[in-house]
């Protein structure tokens, strides 16, 4: 029974990889034919260039979403070209780079995106958009950025790319409450993969952390325009919203790390504290262990931090827990030797304003999520921008211990996460 389970998983894998590398292909087949087109059309003139050039920009920027085979078709193929968005606007060379993880709560995105508009100096960020959903609406509020280079990635493994098979869920898959003793009985797919709590995967839960993985890979070892850059890269996902001054405060606390705190592996610009003493903390930073809890909004990194974790894909990818952050917590202290270091601010400057999430979908209230933003904006402002940031309080960086929340005990999910670096 094992040995087959095994064969069904290599083959499901060897099929995705072909598909990806077919489409990959077409791409590139076509991109060919276009550089032939556009090489002999160089002697038309300028006007026809010019009309060659704006065609080609509306046929990069354009995603097909009629059918799941030109939705997967369009994934691989903006991941391939990696069209910029306004960098005709934005010549010079970006500064930070602000990579957010999407998926389907548009609302929350549009707060994300007003108070990103309100950064000082925003136009030196490269923000690069990773998207596990894939929906017009998105799309339009995306394109209509106007304000920093932009860039969107795609996981081609979404759930909404394989809705009736891995690493979507499958028909034939398992019932997450059903005993192994049944499961097995009843033939279904992955009967000898129950997590550590007796409980079969569920495609909704297991993406985030798949999704996460894929994404640190593709944009430190594929997106083209990172190549050679050494500077910070900043994870947040949809449902946060920046202060003002918080590309500010990330400069100050580069600053700080390299006079006080070489050692530190993580920026953290955000945390989930209640913002009622801004004016004391505004300018205070700590240095602590990496907790999930705490440290896993705004977290800044740098490519060796990234050479560090990929250290342990093996561990990170086999660790019975769907969430990402708790699994990271579990790497912090064992399979990295050295509990990751952090240096967090103390006063926020990336609030959480999700208020319903993957475990609750209902009594979404994202205007009352706006306004507690709002209002703890209104509170902040008088202490936002501050002359430097001072280093208030220190703590040893220990390994926090903690009991797994299971939900990734299928072995299809370890083996599509752990070649995450091989087929992109």
């Amino acid at each position: 029974m094992r040995f087959k389970i095994h064969k069904r998983n290599a083959l499901a894998l060897s099929l995705t990889a072909f598909l990806a590398l077919t489409l990959v292909y077409l791409i590139r087949r076509t991109d060919s034919s276009n550089v032939e087109k556009v090489t002999l059309s160089k002697d038309a003139g300028k006007d026809n260039a010019a009309q060659d050039a704006s065609t080609q920009l509306a046929t990069k920027s354009k995603f097909q979403y009629d059918t799941v085979f030109n939705m997967k078709r369009s994934v691989y193929e903006s991941n391939y070209r990696q069209f910029i968005q306004n960098s005709d606007q934005f010549p010079a060379d970006f500064k930070l780079v602000l990579v957010v993880q999407v998926h389907n709560r548009p609302a929350y995105l549009k707060m994300l995106l007003d108070s990103l508009a309100k950064v000082t100096d925003v136009h030196d960020l490269l923000l690069v958009f990773s998207h596990d959903y894939f929906s017009e609406e998105i799309n339009r509020m995306i394109q209509g950025i106007r304000f920093c280079r932009v860039l969107q990635i795609y996981f081609p493994y979404s759930a909404q790319l394989y809705p009736n098979e891995f690493p979507g869920q499958d028909p034939r898959d398992c019932p997450r409450d059903i005993s192994k003793e049944e499961a097995l009985k009843k033939g279904c797919l992955n009967a000898e993969c129950p997590d550590s709590y007796g409980h079969y995967r569920e495609a909704s839960f297991t993406q985030t952390k798949h999704h996460w993985w894929w994404k640190l890979h593709f944009v430190w070892e594929r997106v083209r325009v990172l190549q050679g850059y050494s500077g910070y890269t900043v994870f947040m996902e949809e449902d946060n919203y920046v202060l003002p001054d918080f590309y500010h405060c990330q400069k100050a606390m580069v600053e700080l790390k390299k006079r006080e705190c070489s050692d530190c592996d993580i920026l953290v610009l955000g945390n989930h504290d209640v913002l009622g003493q801004f004016e004391e903390l505004g300018n205070k930073v700590e240095t602590t262990g990496w907790l999930s809890t705490k440290h896993n909004i705004g977290m800044a990194l740098t490519k060796e931090v990234y050479y560090k974790l990929m250290g342990c894909s093996g561990d990170f990818c086999s660790y019975d827990d769907y969430n990402w952050d708790w699994t990271l917590q579990h790497l912090s202290g064992t399979c990295i030797s050295r509990p990751l270091k952090v240096l967090a601010a103390r006063g926020s400057r990336v609030l959480h304003t999700g208020n319903c999430g993957l475990h609750q979908k209902e009594a979404c209230r994202p205007e009352a999520a706006l306004q507690r933003a709002e209002e703890t904006l209104r509170a902040a402002k008088p202490s936002l921008f501050p002359q430097q940031m001072v280093l208030s309080h220190q703590e040893a960086a220990e390994h926090k211990a903690h009991v797994k929340n299971g939900g990734w005990g299928d072995i299809r999910d370890h083996a599509l996460c752990k070649n995450y670096g091989k087929v992109l």
